[in-house]
């Protein structure tokens, strides 16, 4: 095994590569033939710095429809194991993580890992807003707390936000425990302002979520790949945000959304991420 000491650039890169596209810590130990403990550093201290660049650059964005969504996993057991004395702490049981899309250029411009309460919405809503340079449209679910959030942020008139609920139901002939349910009815709601109709959609950032359960392997279900501690969730999630707007060229873009949006002139590579770790800054 090689040790962090002696890593050098091209394994740095090697090792984050097999991680954004979506291997486990142990199958990159494998693959790399770099300790575990090791890779979990490496990972902390790439997943800081990407968080740090990217809450620096994701400013004064022109954003003009955003989708928003949250997304399920857990850390350390599922939610229903949680000893008594213990729920409610966070970091253990469910987590989600709250995203949000440019449906234009696909850009992901902020995320917050946390509860699926009013007082997540609040800082990841909040968070949203102070990297916008103009109104927008914003679509959501049809989960409440989004209404309080949005209302308190961006007050009724200051901006065009709407709802999506889909109802679900489920296929007889499919077994539960591994299909998806069935969506059988969509309801638009336009909430506050004058929402587009036509941009009223979540579809975008629901393709997001599934990108995130390919590309990060502690997201993908029914597995024991889970995160066994919130930060390192937190550090991969960083990490696959920067590799998705940075340096992973969007199929139907031709280009990373990051470029798309302006935030970026050119196509990162893998390289240059690692190299952010030498930045005097950091």
């Amino acid at each position: 095994m090689v040790s962090m000491n002696k890593l050098t650039t091209d394994k740095r890169c090697q090792v984050i590569r097999a991680l954004v596209e979506g291997n486990s810590i142990r199958s990159t130990v494998r693959m790399t033939s770099v300790a575990k403990n090791t890779i979990v550093k490496l990972l902390a201290e790439v997943g800081r710095v990407c968080a740090k660049y990217q809450n620096k650059v994701m400013q004064n964005l022109a954003c003009e429809s955003l989708q928003v969504d949250e997304i399920w996993s857990f850390c350390g057991m599922k939610e229903k194991t949680v000893p008594e004395e213990k729920r409610g702490q966070m970091g253990i049981g469910d987590v989600w993580t709250w995203t949000a899309i440019d449906a234009e250029t696909k850009l992901v411009p902020c995320w917050h890992v946390g509860k699926r309460e009013l007082e997540d919405a609040y800082l990841f809503i909040g968070d949203l807003a102070g990297r916008l340079a103009n109104r927008v449209q914003l679509t959501s679910d049809g989960l409440k707390v989004y209404v309080k959030a949005v209302r308190e942020v961006f007050g009724k008139e200051g901006i065009d936000y709407a709802m999506l609920a889909k109802m679900y139901g489920s296929d007889p002939r499919d077994d539960r425990k591994y299909s998806p349910a069935v969506c059988i009815d969509c309801q638009k709601k336009p909430v506050f302002g004058n929402p587009d109709p036509e941009k009223i959609s979540t579809s975008f950032v629901e393709r997001q979520n599934l990108t995130m359960r390919m590309s990060m392997r502690r997201f993908t279900r029914l597995t024991n790949a889970f995160s066994k501690k919130l930060e390192n969730l937190e550090h991969a999630i960083a990490l696959h945000f920067m590799y998705y707007n940075f340096a992973r060229v969007h199929q139907t873009l031709r280009m990373t959304p990051a470029m798309k949006a302006g935030v970026a002139d050119h196509l990162w590579t893998v390289e240059e991420i690692v190299a952010l770790l030498d930045r005097p800054s950091n």
